[in-house]
């Protein structure tokens, strides 16, 4: 079964993470992030590979991010309220976004840790 890479096809560090995974015939499927953010249970899934970590989840760099004042409301947010946001935005989403099998995942593009993974 082909791992699932949320990825947005105008970011270069996304566009590396796919050439890394490419480099290494990683069985994989690309999904724009922007078209079809992750549903909510590979948020909560992810959230749980993040320690609990919600702000790790969000692309804090983002236009969307600031437009939507995220930082100021996130620490008033209740996790579900936060997920269902990420699940309906996907340019808030930390992206690539890459779960793996057994529960670990990715999130942005850090060499070492892609390396470690694969």
């Amino acid at each position: 079964m082909p791992l699932k890479i949320y990825q947005y096809p105008k970011c270069d560090t996304c566009r590396r993470a796919l050439k890394f995974l490419a480099a290494r015939k990683v069985d994989f499927t690309s999904v724009d992030v922007t078209e079809q953010p992750p549903s909510l249970a590979e948020l909560k899934a992810m959230l749980k590979a993040q320690s609990g970590e919600l702000r790790k989840l969000f692309n804090t760099s983002g236009q969307v991010y600031r437009e939507l004042q995220i930082g100021a409301k996130l620490p008033q947010m209740s996790e579900a309220e936060a997920l269902a946001l990420l699940a309906r935005h996907g340019k808030l989403v930390k992206r690539p976004f890459l779960l793996l099998h057994g529960g670990a995942g990715l999130l942005g593009f850090k060499e070492p840790e892609w390396k470690a993974a694969f």
